[in-house]
């Protein structure tokens, strides 16, 4: 039975029954996973009132990301990916339950506001590592539930699920700090995380798709040299990693939300969802209407456009400015996304899934928490307002050196 009975008619040939259970269980456990960051963001900011300390939760997370994907990712071709996906979101659960307990009151009656930060970046820290695998896994198991004339298309609407989740979340995050409080709003993301557990089981295991004998490093450089080889694939992936590096704000909200913006948790909520949202509203425009031509060339101007956005939220100190341009900051970037992620999916095979999804993982993990952790670093070191200014110019100025010295790029077409 499909568990979306309205999908439009035009979605039917391409969802089938176990790709519904598996956006229905994605789409849940990526809601639970996208309320963390607002409720860590904003406990942390509360505790200790520092820039720097929402930049060393990103850190915590990317660390183990980077240094474990490469590995993770030969693990994710030679293993049984629904087995791995299964275990991967059992320990998210569990690390949930502990983030839950760490943020409690009863945490901070009995120990100190330090002992209480360590123990959220020791805890984010493992779920670093767990993401090392899943990320990879998850990608390279959706290619295993579509046939290949539909990938394009599962593409889009697993983006669209993942966006939806990514909005849902934090605005439910910002709403139960508004009117509860952290331990409250982490029952829910426990609860999340663990049905999403449970409906993954209806989907039955898949072959393994890579049954080679190389060992884990010559696999490893196997997924480095493929990447390295298509400049269309590395192209993308550097562009993303350099524009988000600098140009990402999302670590600083807490501080625009407080300081500046003066609107409490359930605006912060808002403001994180306000990207996605506007990530969401550009993969449904291009569902329906697929870019036909010059993708390299929209790539460059939509990432332009991510960086002018990011410039007018740092000067903005009204809330709906700051919400709305962080939206059209999500259109653009929703764009960019739709781009890269066909890219890495078609021009992929399947046996090098895992490998290359694990090589993209580190520039997705470099700029997102490395962007973090230089967003808390530079507020820091500038302030709020000039380090954000200082990213988003920084990320025109990844825009115009790409454009002139990635001729391949600006003319990619698929």
């Amino acid at each position: 039975m499909n568990l979306i009975p309205g999908i439009t008619k035009k979605f039917r040939p391409l969802i089938n029954t176990e790709f519904s259970w598996y956006i229905t269980a994605r789409i849940l456990f990526i809601a639970g996973l996208r309320m963390t960051p607002v409720l860590l963001g904003w406990r942390l900011y509360e505790i200790t009132g520092s820039k720097l300390a929402l930049g060393m939760l990103g850190l915590s997370e990317v660390i183990p990301a980077i240094l474990l994907a490469l590995p993770a990712g030969v693990k994710v071709d030679r293993s049984n990916k629904h087995r791995l996906i299964s275990i991967c979101i059992a320990l998210y659960f569990f690390i949930m339950l502990g983030l839950l307990l760490v943020t409690s009151s009863w945490m901070e009656e009995h120990y100190t506001r330090s002992a209480i930060e360590w123990s959220i970046y020791a805890l984010v820290f493992f779920t670093g590592s767990v993401r090392a695998f899943t990320g990879s896994a998850f990608n390279a198991f959706l290619a295993q539930l579509v046939p290949q004339e539909s990938l394009v298309k599962a593409i889009s609407v697993n983006s669209m699920v993942w966006l939806i989740a990514a909005v849902a979340g934090p605005a439910i995050a910002g709403l139960l700090m508004g009117y509860t409080n952290i331990t409250i709003a982490f029952i829910p993301v426990c609860a999340l995380v663990g049905i999403s557990f449970l409906l993954f089981q209806q989907i039955r295991p898949k072959p393994v798709s890579w049954q080679g004998n190389s060992k884990t490093w010559e696999g490893v450089k196997e997924g480095l040299r493929f990447v390295f080889h298509n400049k269309a694939l590395l192209g993308a992936m550097s562009l993303d990693m350099f524009a988000v590096l600098f140009g990402g704000a999302i670590a600083l909200l807490p501080a625009f939300a407080t300081d500046i913006l003066k609107v409490g948790p359930v605006g912060l909520g808002w403001l994180v969802a306000a990207t996605y949202l506007g990530n969401f509203m550009a993969i449904a425009w291009l569902t329906s209407h697929p870019l036909k031509k010059k993708q390299g060339k929209v790539l460059l101007y939509v990432v332009a456009g991510f960086g002018c956005c990011i410039l007018l939220f740092a000067l903005s100190q009204n809330f709906w400015l700051s919400f709305f341009a962080l939206l059209a900051s999500g259109l653009f970037d929703g764009v960019s996304v739709i781009i890269r992620g066909t890219v890495v999916q078609l021009f992929v095979p399947d046996e090098m899934r895992g490998r290359v999804s694990s090589v993209n993982s580190i520039f997705i993990n470099s700029s997102n928490e490395l962007g973090q952790f230089e967003s808390g670093v530079a507020a820091t070191a500038l302030g709020t307002v000039p380090s954000v200014i200082f990213g988003g110019c920084m990320t025109l100025v990844v825009v115009v050196v790409t454009w002139f010295k990635a001729p391949g790029l600006r003319k990619f077409e698929y």
